[in-house]
């Protein structure tokens, strides 16, 4: 048993659906019954037409296929799909496993023999190609043009011109086979004759190689053309096929609904594309991803519907989705295959997203402004919020203290908290369902400085300063006199004149920025005015300077009055309540000078005498400095401490020894009795008055 290839040609799977047309123009839906898939293999012809093919293997090739070509077509529609001997291979429609009991069925073809038309394809194997004129030829030889709607047709004549041409004609055929002629050529009188057909006036064109042209393509120029050529012997005929493609429009989402919510099946739009030939399918995508038909979640109804004027389609697409929350800025689109002259091609529409609707899951509150502290006088705005679409636009805010929720939209505003707006704070839906909560803790900082403000002591008084401080966390406290941080707090037992100054006692909350308070107090320090004058001899021996030291507050005003000439050379500067008054004199005999020092508290005079120039005068030294006076006063104190110890060390150890003396002693006689009395009594003497001393 041997397998032998008749011939391959390339695979139009279009002429498989014209051709049933032709055979069976009563039949609706031959196309979608009857179409031959390129990617399927294994196509049946049952083997009623392996027993003819068998049978004719000995005719020559052509001639059977004209007679047997109605027959095949036959089988090929009506056949079994399994189990045959068509192939498809590699976008080939190829005749294969003509199957014989040995050579004898292949008598009359020998591999290089040609076969009306045929050329051997290879040398090695019997496979036999029609030569393509610029059109297609099918697997059963026929001609094919495919033509673009609205372009020429353009159809060469199949056959070759013979010699003896008489003239030759086209014609095409009706569904029912009847001929209708459409145009004649005469090869003697070179003239052109064109029959009175409506559907071709003025659009047909014959040249002298007998190629037919057709203008303006359209559907119903979809048929069976046939050249036919005479000579006084012979009519020779080949039909050729016309396919007419038309691209679709690009497709558009049509009828798109407003919004889409979740859990519910709802129309969510149609995919129209108008003006296909033949007919196109559309898929639904959504993220570039099919959608594929699912019950009661997805469901596509595809309406085709073809216009008797043009004879072309349009397609519409219907999509009912329920949509999830994941749906979200999902975007939907449609795409449209189609069939063109070199095969399958697509159009895909604008993608389009939906407002998708769904219900909310989850409440949360939020503080804003959005800081990490809260303290008194800020304002506050607490914000509730469903993570649903769309959002829900009121809420039940409740306040601490309070029972009742606050009705309000999705804010809820607070100015110029208080410490005891410090609580939890919760929104709801107003149905009370879906709650959330946060606490709020307003941060508050108290000072109280007493005493505070403008306070007027006498010196040497005592001025009690406290600052007390409270906080909701540790405050850090600080004082600050005349513009100078102090290291510590200020405290006066003995109000001087230099203690006299603008205090501010000023605390913050270094967690809570802005919290800050400060209180001043301004200490006012004042003394009658108390004066010391000194005098000295100046270097040049000619003058001597006597200096009037004052002290007071407010400043006193000072005057001198002198017997005699002299000249105030300066004043120094007022500092801490001090500051002294200079005259310089050279008397020609004793005078007295007066100092007079005056303040709003009291009148002070002072006077002292002054020797002549030519006397001579111990100098006195100027007032020491208040340090140094401090000094002084210090160590003095250390002296009497001193002594006042060593006499209680003296009396109390003369105590003692007494005691002891007392005890250790016995009078084992009583002259040496009396002697010890009178000893003792001699030392008691001499403690008790050093003791004195």
């Amino acid at each position: 048993m041997s397998f032998v290839s008749f011939f391959s040609f390339p695979v139009n799977a279009e002429w498989l659906n014209v051709s049933c047309q032709q055979l069976y123009p009563e039949r609706s839906g031959c196309w979608e019954e009857r179409y031959l898939h390129p990617e399927e293999e294994g196509q049946d012809l049952t083997e009623k037409l392996n027993s003819q093919l068998q049978a004719a293997a000995a005719v020559k090739l052509k001639a059977f296929l004209r007679l047997q070509i109605q027959e095949f077509l036959k089988l090929l529609f009506e056949g079994p799909r399994r189990g045959g001997r068509w192939m498809v291979h590699d976008q080939q429609l190829l005749f294969l496993d003509i199957m014989s009991q040995g050579d004898d069925y292949l008598e009359g073809i020998e591999e290089n023999a040609d076969i009306d038309g045929f050329e051997s394809k290879s040398e090695s194997a019997g496979n036999y190609v029609k030569r393509p004129r610029n059109v297609m030829v099918d697997a059963l030889g026929l001609y094919t043009v495919n033509a673009i709607y609205g372009d020429t047709i353009t159809m060469p004549c199949p056959l070759e011109v013979p010699d003896g041409l008489m003239f030759g004609k086209w014609k095409y055929e009706m569904p029912n086979g009847s001929p209708v002629f459409i145009a004649f050529r005469s090869s003697t009188k070179k003239n052109v004759q064109y029959d009175d057909v409506p559907d071709y006036k003025d659009r047909l064109s014959l040249s002298e190689n007998y190629t037919l042209s057709i203008k303006n393509a359209r559907i119903s120029d979809e048929k069976r053309f046939v050249c036919m050529l005479v000579t006084e012997d012979d009519v020779s005929e080949e039909p050729t096929i016309v396919k007419v493609f038309k691209q679709p429009s690009q497709p558009e989402i049509l009828h798109q609904a407003n919004l889409l919510e979740t859990e519910k099946l709802q129309m969510l739009g149609e995919c129209v594309s108008r003006d296909s030939y033949p007919e196109g399918n559309v898929t639904w995508y959504k993220n570039g991803r099919v959608l594929h038909p699912v019950d009661d979640v997805v469901v596509i109804n595809l309406q085709k519907i073809v216009d008797r004027t043009t004879g072309l389609f349009t397609m519409t697409s219907s999509l009912q989705y329920m949509p999830t929350k994941e749906d979200v800025n999902a975007k939907f689109s449609c795409i449209v295959t189609y069939y063109g002259p070199s095969g399958q091609k697509t159009i895909q529409s604008e993608p389009v997203v939906f407002d998708v609707h769904y219900p909310t899951e989850k409440v949360t509150i939020q503080v804003l402004p959005q800081s990490s502290t809260i303290k008194e006088g800020d304002n506050i705005t607490l914000k509730c919020s469903g993570n649903g679409n769309p959002p829900p636009q009121e809420f039940l805010f409740y306040i601490p203290g309070e029972t009742e929720g606050i009705r309000s939209s999705d804010t809820y505003i607070m100015t110029d908290v208080r410490r005891n707006a410090t609580g939890e704070y919760r929104c709801s839906l107003t149905d009370k369902s879906m709650m959330d909560s946060t606490t709020i803790t307003v941060h508050y900082l108290d000072l109280q400085l007493t005493p505070s403000g403008e306070v007027t002591k006498q010196i040497g008084e005592n001025l009690p300063v406290s600052c007390t401080i409270s906080s909701s966390r540790n405050a850090t406290v600080f004082w600050i006199k005349d513009n100078t941080r102090m290291q510590t707090s200020p405290s006066f037992s003995s109000l001087q004149y230099q203690d006299a100054g603008n205090y501010v006692c000023e605390t913050t909350l270094q967690e809570v920025e802005g919290l800050r308070k400060r209180q001043t107090l301004k200490l006012i320090v004042e003394g009658k005015p108390q004066i010391k004058m000194t005098k000295k001899t100046n270097t040049n021996k000619m003058s001597k300077t006597i200096i009037c030291h004052v002290e007071g507050f407010p400043k006193p005003a000072v005057q001198w009055t002198v017997t005699g000439s002299g000249s105030i050379t300066e004043e120094t500067k007022y500092v801490n309540g001090k500051f002294s008054s200079k005259i310089v004199i050279a008397p020609e005999e004793n005078v007295t000078l007066t100092c007079i020092a005056e303040n709003e508290l009291e009148r002070t005079v002072t006077s002292m005498n002054v020797s002549a120039i030519s006397i001579p005068e111990y100098d006195e030294p100027e007032d020491r400095s208040d340090d140094n006076s401090e000094k002084v006063n210090d160590q003095a104190k250390l002296i009497v401490g001193i002594v006042v110890g060593l006499l209680l060390v003296a009396l109390i150890a003369g105590v003692v020894y007494w005691l002891y003396v007392k005890k250790s002693k016995t009078a084992s006689k009583h002259v040496d009795k009396d002697l010890g009395n009178i000893e003792e009594n001699k030392k008691l003497e001499e403690n008790n008055h050093k003791s004195e001393t």
